[in-house]
């Protein structure tokens, strides 16, 4: 009887530890399915680059699925360190994010988008004697991937790019394709342009991207929802990267974290003499050309659309960890400060690259750094 009470409590504790390490390992999930493209980092950290302090029990957030990626990596290697810690991340888009966190639901937001005035006024009333703030925390480069069969590199220019989204050009052998790719054998094939059907940051920073470089053939204001007319939509950048992958003569934006499994990219056309690849590389040199625009510890960054410098892809995107900078919940903060401290450190910057991601500019995620500590 004892041997057998030894054996039952032997099999529960194993039970126990194995639906731990499941919940570990499935709090990062996409719930849109498909397309997401594996992190390929490593989950070891440096010794002593996470802190544990206080931290403990679960953490909850949601927002942007552009950096579901980065969090999966960041999640693994804290989750490896902080045993008592259990971070939950929704990629359930940036505008969804930003909801959940203004009416209390997660301890923080992720969104590729700075917040707007009123959503910081909005703060007031959840952080106690303070205001919600950005910090950027992942950068990289919205990839334009495509599937045209036969045709393994395209070069697109803004106005050709915005009229493609905007259902003006419809087929993959229209005369202005032809002029920016003279040896590419364009197909006779109808353009199927995808775009985001959730709220999305990646849709806010590719429009802003396309009016600020092709205004006049992209007659629109701009914003998280996507506002032209005709085109198909797919949830999550997950979803968009599978139906680019799934359908011929597709055409659709992401971050390159999902451009993955053979998916091919778009170079872009800019002022330097030869087209912009999408790699990490070449976003950073356009995110360092950054501003910061907020106030106070707001750290909200003006990116740059139009770089000058040779290879800086334009097309970027700054994803912000979003938090109180003061009146956090006290069950909550020491986790909070833990976790966005480990994911501004040296260590977790480097786990970005690669995910195919850029990690911030040393000058500004310093900063992040100051202001994490500085959290109450």
């Amino acid at each position: 009887m004892k041997l057998q009470r030894k054996n039952r409590r032997a099999l529960a504790l194993g039970v126990l530890a194995v639906s731990g390490a499941l919940a570990l390992t499935a709090c990062g999930s996409d719930n849109n399915s498909g397309g997401g493209a594996k992190s390929g980092t490593s989950a070891a950290a440096a010794p002593g680059s996470i802190k544990c302090g206080d931290a403990k029990g679960q953490l909850q957030a949601s927002g942007s699925s552009a950096q579901k990626n980065a969090i999966d990596a960041w999640t693994t290697a804290f989750g490896g360190a902080c045993k008592g810690v259990q971070i939950n991340y929704n990629p359930t888009g940036s505008g969804a994010g930003v909801t959940a966190f203004l009416q209390g639901q997660t301890a923080f937001a992720g969104s590729d988008s700075p917040l707007k005035p009123e959503e910081i006024t909005q703060s007031g009333k959840l952080c106690s004697g303070g205001q919600a703030i950005d910090l950027p925390m992942v950068g990289g480069p919205i990839a334009v991937g495509f599937n045209v069969p036969g045709v393994d590199s395209l070069v697109l220019d803004p106005a050709t790019l915005a009229k493609i989204f905007d259902g003006k050009i419809t087929n993959w052998n229209d005369e202005a394709i032809k002029k920016l790719n003279p040896g590419a054998k364009l197909p006779d094939l109808k353009i199927q342009a995808f775009h985001r059907s959730d709220e999305s940051g990646t849709t806010d920073n590719f429009t802003k991207y396309l009016i600020a470089t092709a205004k006049s053939d992209w007659p629109y204001s701009g914003g998280k929802a996507w506002q032209a007319k005709g085109g198909q939509s797919a949830q999550g950048s997950s979803g968009l990267a599978q139906q680019v992958k799934q359908t011929s003569g597709a055409i659709s934006y992401f971050e390159l974290s999902y451009a993955a499994d053979g998916i091919k990219t778009v170079d872009l056309k800019t002022g330097a003499s030869t087209p912009a690849k999408a790699t990490v590389e070449n976003a950073t040199k356009a995110i360092a050309s950054a501003k910061v625009t907020g106030t106070g510890k707001d750290l909200a960054l003006k990116l740059n659309y139009q770089p000058t410098e040779a290879g800086a892809y334009p097309l970027t995107l700054v994803t912000y960890e979003i938090v109180c900078d003061k009146g956090n919940k006290a069950a909550t903060l020491p986790a909070v400060k833990s976790f966005l401290g480990y994911t501004a450190s040296e260590d977790g910057q480097k786990q970005l690259t690669g995910a195919s991601y850029a990690p911030i500019p040393d000058e500004i995620i310093s900063k992040v750094r100051t202001t994490i500590e500085g959290l109450s």
